[in-house]
């Protein structure tokens, strides 16, 4: 099975610094997954981590692309060191939507990342913050998780976030809200809500998840949602393939 782990910037980061601690868990996850499956890791993190090392107002773009300059070495130093412990051998990968947006680029992003899979290398991408703009600009890397998962060929879209899994009602107001295990369907009302990000690096909210996860939905690749702090619901769902939290978008 082929696999896109998507990994949020509240995740990887804590008191304005990379939460290393979270990361290495991460990294012992996917190690154990990768035996069995094909990685691709969309990871966020590269603008907090610039930040670690230049205190720049991240609200204007150019700051925030020399932030995110600075940090996506920092960020891929970090991970390569981790996954060595298990002998894997990680790459980067950097994309825009203009590259998205063209067949010819989306097939050497193929022909980069298979060969890379079939050499037993996990593939790191993000999105070139550094010279993206406004206009050029996918926006969040759920989003750009679930155009990788499509355009790569996936089976799974797996989003761990600060966000456990969807709920019925607002779980932050409403401490009776429950979770929605099976999601078959998104409604247009759930995703035209603004998106409301709880972390001053991240840039979406459950509203960014859910447009990732009915985009591929459109396509019949499921998503699955789990807490990035805790990976318990995400071992049990892919790894004793037991679906005891977290919310898994499917058709069937």
């Amino acid at each position: 099975m082929r696999i896109v782990v998507k990994v949020g910037s509240a995740v990887l980061t804590q008191d304005g610094a990379i939460a290393l601690e979270r990361m290495s868990t991460l990294v012992d996850f996917l190690s154990e997954l990768q035996k069995e499956n094909e990685i691709l890791l969309v990871s966020s993190g590269a603008v907090s981590a610039g930040y670690t090392e230049l205190k720049l107002d991240r609200s204007f773009l150019s700051n925030k692309q020399a932030l995110a300059a600075i940090g996506q070495p920092i960020l891929l130093q970090k991970y390569a060191k981790k996954f060595k412990s298990y002998n894997i051998l990680t790459s980067q990968v950097l994309v825009t939507s203009a590259n998205l947006a063209k067949e010819d680029d989306i097939n050497r992003i193929q022909n980069t990342v298979n060969t890379l899979i079939a050499n037993g290398v996990i593939p790191i991408i993000n999105e070139n913050d550094a010279t993206s703009t406004n206009e050029l600009e996918v926006g969040d890397n759920d989003q750009l998780s679930a155009y990788i998962a499509k355009y790569l060929g996936a089976d799974l879209l797996i989003i761990l976030s600060d966000i456990d899994a969807y709920y019925d009602s607002d779980p932050r107001v409403n401490e009776n809200a429950q979770i929605l295990k099976i999601v078959n369907s998104i409604s247009k009302e759930e995703l035209e809500k603004e998106a409301t990000p709880h972390n001053i690096f991240a840039t979406g909210g459950i509203v960014t998840k859910l447009k990732a996860a009915a985009y591929l939905l459109e396509v019949g690749i499921d998503t699955f949602l789990a807490s990035g702090f805790d990976l318990y619901d995400v071992k049990s769902f892919t790894l004793e393939n037991k679906h005891k939290g977290g919310t898994l978008f499917t058709r069937v």
